[in-house]
């Protein structure tokens, strides 16, 4: 992956660029970094586009802002229109996985006239609930829905930073397919569901003897030296302002994502053990008009841009020409 460095909406960027052709603009997740595109890089440039990766606000190389306000999706929203401006384009169509789905659909809301499409892997386009997103999360006196877990400053970067390797080992393995189906309550260990007060996050995850197939130890390489060099904070603010994006889209309620969409999702994506998160995904169209069929990819997990590299690479592909 060759890298270069763009000034967009006032920070420092550290992108992956390969191709040429109509622009597509890749958004990781957590915990992730733009390598997590690696496969799609290669595949969509050799299909006639211009790729470009950026690491998202507060990930490996690219600037982190010091306050934690500067997480919300409006500035990240910011930083994906500011990329157009610092590459030149007018328009490209926007891919995301796990907060990146979140910041493309966001984008795709506010700035139709700048993306021609969007494909979210792993997250729904959802609603505005009708309280802040931290009233509606569980927790009990024993245990906290993970979001809550990651509020406090400090708190998770303590845990995720004594031993990074661990840590994505943990992280990565049990939200994938490899992990095993997943049902709501079946009690799986599951990285992104309910926290132990006591022992933390990482505790009741496996750590597997031998990374799986799609992962080679290389790639976990590239993904923990980019969190040493980094940190996690920069990540963890982006769940520390749930509640003020909340506040924020207030102003877009009722409004639709009216530009062709698609949505692909993993059979055993974490995501889909979460009660009511099947129904979610059936009512998309009503904020997605443009919705093309959901897309089910057999036994992969959240991580399906590494997971199922061709597949997801074909779809995107598939959707890109069609616009």
């Amino acid at each position: 992956m060759q890298y270069r460095s763009i000034d967009a909406n006032g920070i420092r960027f550290n992108v992956a660029e390969q191709g040429e052709g109509p622009l597509i603009l890749l958004c990781h997740g957590f915990p992730e970094t733009s390598y997590a595109w690696r496969h799609q890089m290669t595949a969509l440039a050799a299909a006639g586009f211009r790729v470009v990766a950026p690491d998202m606000r507060g990930y490996g190389k690219t600037d982190s802002p010091a306050d934690p306000e500067a997480f919300t999706l409006f500035h990240l929203v910011g930083d994906v229109v500011g990329m157009l401006d610092a590459l030149g384009e007018k328009t490209a169509i926007l891919v995301g996985n796990d907060w990146g789905a979140s910041v493309a659909w966001q984008a795709a809301l506010m700035r139709p006239d700048r993306f021609r499409g969007v494909v979210a892997i792993g997250v729904p386009m959802m609603g505005q609930p009708p309280v802040p997103p931290t009233q509606i999360f569980p927790q009990t006196p024993e245990a906290l829905f993970y979001t809550l877990y990651f509020q406090q400053p400090g708190v998770a970067e303590a845990e995720f930073e004594r031993d990074v390797s661990v840590t994505l080992r943990k992280l990565l393995y049990a939200a994938s397919g490899d992990a095993g189906p997943r049902a709501p309550g079946d009690g799986t260990p599951n990285p992104f569901s309910m926290v132990s007060r006591k022992d933390g996050l990482l505790v009741p995850l496996p750590l597997p003897a031998a990374l799986p197939d799609w992962l080679r130890e290389e790639d976990l390489e590239a993904f923990v030296d980019a969190f040493t060099r980094s940190g996690f904070r920069g990540g963890l603010n982006y769940y520390r302002n749930l509640d003020r994006n909340w506040a924020l889209q207030a102003s877009l309620k009722g409004k639709t994502v009216d530009i062709p969409a698609l949505y692909l999702v993993g059979d055993r994506d974490v995501g889909l053990s979460m009660p009511g998160m099947r129904d979610i995904i059936a009512a998309m169209p009503t904020l997605v008009p443009g919705l093309q069929p959901p897309v089910f990819l057999e036994n992969c997990g959240h991580w399906a841009p590494q997971e199922r590299p061709d597949e997801v690479s074909a779809a995107i592909v598939e959707f890109a020409k069609q616009l």
